[in-house]
């Protein structure tokens, strides 16, 4: 649905960011902001900071940022539609109808929501009838009392393979919709349940909405479980098991486990932070989901084959969204539901504590498949390893995993980070060590315009003056320049205010973080006017010679060259008057 900049900007000056997240997240007035703990990533010093005069969030820590419905859309996993429906509601704030396409699928999705809530009740309340008596017992036989099942919301699907879409019919939902909710198979010989003679386990998004569900057979039947297909409701690859409670966690780590019952157990037992994906195996989007809550996670899959082989497909996923993984030992148990019936939460608890560092994991699986009595298979396998570690690009990461995996093989360092560099070494390390110095002068350039942007903003009476010496073409090529262009246009028109440079980047996340980054450079604390003064000459200056040095390397011909050269020498002469 498209929504008017007007009617955007409505609904946002309508709901003060410092009201909205402060209903979300504890914060404190701290000098002209407030500052609390991050709700995205765990940590312990408060780096959140919430800006009334901007109407901005931005945490220095991870780097999430944007105005309050970016807030919305990332606590609450919103679209942004569904973000802003909420604050106008909250403000009292009626919107514009939606598109016939538009609000044609929006109820659908809100009806299939509806229909999933009922069969969720209706699964429950036959599961403590006289027909759930074999679900009932399943569960009390894997250790479950009526507080976890009512916790989990856990039900029963009778034996009669048409009794939900009897129920579901009687509640006035006609066969269309019960199609596309995927709950019933309807076909030319009739409608049959998706789920019958199974229990239930209805499947919560981090919004507390029924969503789909998972089935496991009474008895020996197979497939053993079955899920709900995806609906307009239901994304397998975008949603977990158990995140509804484990988001609330006050620990810094997720444990990921792999079916529902170990997400259950691990509740039960203690470990609230516990998640699974939903009978499929781990996504990037599922690892995308993961890091909006954390930064570490430990692996708790089962200990058998096909439980190894999804931690080893797990682990590179999590190493791309920068999330530390570790590896749990459940020997000499199955799963976590075996291994805390047998042993108990202490001692689940001190296996997190020895869990082991991921890459260090594989290196022990893959010595597995060698015989190290034999020298050739003990070369080949230290040949492996080598090659496994020249992955790591930054040379400080390879050098200490070369010198962990030394230590845990006992091998002499040298000889196994000599075997290292011969497996690409100089392709991998020159590489990224080439650009080094490039990288330490676009940081100050980086810096400098992120200073200088933040002053403008903070002080618009100072625009005049920096306006003469440096313009939008100054900013490098992308983001900055374009955020330099915009900024610059609506303070000339008079038109300038935070909330107007946010409409430009309604739909797109990551740049409203990126914006909301650059717009909270820090600009130091208690500076007198001259120390001031010399701050922005100081980026004005390496803005404008970052700016020669760059046409310097995309120039061609002489021309070119000379009007750089006569510019540099008017640069160096340049003296800034802010007075």
């Amino acid at each position: 649905m498209y929504y008017s900049n007007d009617i955007i900007d409505e609904v946002r000056s309508a709901n003060d960011i410092v009201d909205v997240i402060s209903s979300y997240v504890k914060i404190q007035k701290k000098g002209a902001n407030y500052m609390g703990l991050c709700p995205f990533h765990s940590e312990k010093s408060p780096s959140f900071s919430v800006s009334p005069s901007k109407q901005l969030f931005h945490c220095f820590g991870c780097g999430v940022g944007g105005d309050v419905i970016t807030f919305i859309r990332q606590y609450e996993n919103y679209s942004f539609g569904e973000a802003l429906s909420l604050l106008a509601k909250r403000a009292n704030i009626e919107l514009p109808q939606l598109s016939d396409s538009d609000k044609a699928q929006n109820d659908e999705k809100n009806i299939i929501l509806e229909i999933n809530k009922t069969a969720a009740k209706y699964f429950y309340e036959t599961l403590f009838s006289k027909e759930g008596k074999e679900g009932l017992e399943y569960f009390n036989l894997r250790g479950l009392d009526a507080k976890d099942i009512t916790h989990f919301g856990l039900g029963f699907s009778k034996k009669t393979p048409n009794d939900l879409y009897k129920y579901l019919k009687e509640q006035g939902y006609d066969d269309a919709i019960l199609k596309k909710s995927g709950l019933i198979n309807i076909d030319e010989r009739g409608a049959r349940d998706r789920f019958w003679n199974r229990v239930m386990f209805p499947i919560i998004d981090a919004n507390s909405r029924v969503i789909g569900f998972g089935g496991r057979v009474i008895g020996d039947g197979l497939p053993k479980y079955v899920n709900s297909p995806e609906t307009i409701a239901f994304d397998k690859s975008r949603n977990l098991y158990g995140l509804n409670f484990a988001k609330r966690t006050k620990r810094d780590f997720f444990l990921l486990c792999e079916g529902y019952m170990d997400v259950i157990a691990l509740h039960k037992g203690g470990f609230e932070n516990s998640v699974a994906s939903l009978g499929t195996a781990l996504t990037p989007l599922h690892v995308k989901l993961l890091s909006r809550y954390t930064k570490k996670v430990v692996l708790t899959y089962d200990s058998d084959g096909a439980g190894i082989n999804a931690a080893k497909r797990a682990i590179p996923l999590l190493k791309e969204e920068n999330i530390n993984a570790k590896v749990l030992s459940m020997a000499p148990y199955k799963d976590p539901d075996e291994f805390i019936k047998n042993l108990g939460s202490e001692e689940f608890n001190r296996r997190i504590d020895a869990a082991d560092n991921a890459f260090l994991w594989e290196v022990e699986i893959l010595k597995k498949d060698y015989n190290l009595n034999e020298p050739d298979e003990r070369t080949n396998f230290y040949r492996e390893v080598a090659r496994m570690l020249s992955t790591f690009s930054e040379k400080l990461e390879r050098e200490n995993y070369t010198h962990a995996v030394a230590n845990r093989l006992m091998i002499d360092y040298k000889s196994l980070f000599d075997m290292v560099n011969s497996y690409g070494f100089a392709s991998n390390t020159l590489k990224k060590e080439e650009p080094k110095e490039k990288k330490k002068t676009d940081d100050g350039y980086t810096k400098a315009q992120g200073l200088l942007l933040t002053w403008i903003v903070e002080e618009v009476e100072l625009f005049d003056k920096i306006s003469e010496y440096v313009s939008p073409i100054h900013f490098s090529e992308g983001f900055y320049r374009d955020v330099a262009t915009r900024i610059f246009e609506k303070i000339k028109q008079g038109d300038f205010n935070f909330s107007n440079i946010c409409d430009d980047y309604t739909d797109d996340i990551e740049k409203q973080k990126l914006l909301s980054k650059i717009l909270n450079t820090n600009l130091g604390t208690n500076l007198s006017d001259d120390e001031k003064k010399k701050a922005i000459t100081e980026s004005i200056l390496k803005i404008r010679q970052a700016s020669l040095d760059e046409k310097s390397k995309n120039a061609k011909g002489i021309e070119e060259f000379q009007k750089i050269i006569k510019e540099q020498a008017i640069l160096r002469k340049l003296r800034v008057d802010l007075d």
